[in-house]
């Protein structure tokens, strides 16, 4: 095809996954051009995201701006993007992954074991929120939306004593120096597709998908497939309490998930593994072992009290 239109948010990260998949592609011999659209969610910042409803607040302007032949193809955080599919749509690409852990940026440095007792971290994520809390009960929250540089900003004001982000995000903007800790696994998995760009287009569109198909990454798709096919059989969207990584190791596609209560107190985790081409199937499988030991009570406690 002669281009491929790219639909993308305007903010500074959304601009950086667009410019790097376009990067990818122009590898590929694909020539690109960038398609800005305005979601929802950018427009109705004073807002929280479950406030807001959450389901597609920052994909669904994207994604009907390739249903309507604006683009050819939409670039998401894939963990930005609802686990239902949507009919037209087929998730093309999924290029390497990138660092999928979250991370901690405190004033004074302190690590999140340094921080004093009743500490205020930013963050309107309730995954984050309830696996911190497992960690240490006396912590404190407040909502945090905008991009990056406003979090900072406000972390400097003193409206939080440390910020929880994902590194993915910090490394792309080049940020990564105000890191204090890589929070461990062990204490904190992300959120499903968390680290991972995915590349939407129409599914009768064949030029469009084979040009795309040239930055697929086989195991970052598979994996991340087992995580959405996870989040999706729990009907827990975007915004509750699950966590969850699919890794691809020694040929073997390995999946580890975690439901919680949203004060951190209960917690049901499971560990599966299976072959990398059943990676839906995977995902589905951990959803039923994690429904039958009371995952959807955890879930629903988190839908009736939303974070502020």
């Amino acid at each position: 095809m002669a281009e491929l239109r790219l639909a993308t948010r305007k903010s500074p990260l959304a601009r950086w996954q667009a410019q790097w998949v376009a990067q990818l592609l122009a590898q590929a011999g694909v020539s690109t051009q960038l398609v800005f659209v305005t979601t929802r969610g950018d427009r109705q910042q004073s807002t929280s995201i479950a406030r807001l409803g959450a389901q597609g607040v920052f994909t669904r302007e994207i994604q009907q701006a390739v249903l309507d032949g604006r683009a050819d193809a939409a670039v998401h955080s894939l963990k930005d993007l609802p686990t239902d599919p949507v009919p037209g749509l087929l998730l093309a690409a999924v290029p390497r992954r990138g660092p999928v852990q979250d991370v901690l940026i405190a004033r004074d440095n302190l690590t999140l074991e340094q921080l004093p007792a009743g500490a205020v971290i930013g963050t309107g994520s309730l995954r984050r929120r309830a696996q911190l809390l497992r960690r240490r009960g006396d912590l404190k929250f407040v909502a945090m939306r905008g991009n990056v540089d406003t979090r900072l900003e406000k972390l400097q004001r003193g409206e939080c004593d440390a910020l929880m982000l994902a590194e993915a995000g910090l490394q792309r903007l080049g940020l990564e120096q105000h890191v204090t800790q890589r929070l461990p696994l062990e204490w904190v998995l992300p959120a499903v597709g968390q680290g991972a760009v995915g590349v939407e287009c129409r599914q009768d569109d064949t030029a469009a998908r084979e040009a795309l198909a040239r930055i697929d990454d086989a195991a970052t798709h598979q994996a991340v497939l087992a995580e959405r096919a996870l989040l999706r059989s729990l009907r827990g969207g975007c915004l509750a309490p699950v966590a969850a990584l699919a890794q691809v190791v020694h040929q073997r596609l390995r999946l580890q998930a975690v439901v919680l209560s949203p004060d951190g107190t209960r917690r049901l985790h499971t560990t599966v593994t299976g072959e990398p081409e059943q990676a839906e199937s995977l995902g589905e499988g951990a959803a039923c072992e994690l429904l039958d030991r009371g995952a959807a009570e955890l879930i629903e406690q988190a839908r009736r009290d939303p974070p502020a």
